[in-house]
């Protein structure tokens, strides 16, 4: 139950993070371009790098610190760290053609998932 409640303040401080970025990045380059959410979506996948590295050539990182820094924060500041570290594992194990397949089904899964929704909500709504 504690590596929960890490994990979950962990992640209220990774939302916490994204938002702030999101305000900054407004209001330093405009709303043209989504720089607050490549800023943090770079930003975590270097992390996720860095946290996951470190936790493999060190000891003195507790899966606990590990998991609060991994799913807690990079999970509320970005799900791209995830996807990003799981895609390049998929490289290093070899499986190319599954990595491959991960990134365009999540980009272009995601991408018409979103577009699904807003289609269903501007069809069944006024919007």
């Amino acid at each position: 139950m504690e590596r929960f409640l890490w994990i979950c303040l962990a992640g209220a401080l990774g939302t916490g993070a994204r938002y702030a970025v999101g305000l900054w990045a407004t209001a330093r380059f405009g709303t043209t371009f989504p720089a607050g959410t490549l800023i943090v979506n770079v930003l975590g996948c270097f992390l996720m790098g860095v946290v996951v590295q470190a936790s493999v050539v060190s000891a003195s990182l507790s899966p606990t610190l590990r998991l609060a820094l991994t799913t807690g924060f990079l999970g509320g500041l970005t799900t791209y760290s995830a996807f990003n570290y799981e895609t390049f594992r998929l490289m290093q194990e070899g499986t190319r053609l599954f990595a491959v397949a991960n990134a365009l089904i999540t980009l272009l899964g995601c991408f018409l998932a979103g577009v699904l929704g807003v289609w269903l909500v501007r069809r069944f709504t006024s919007m």
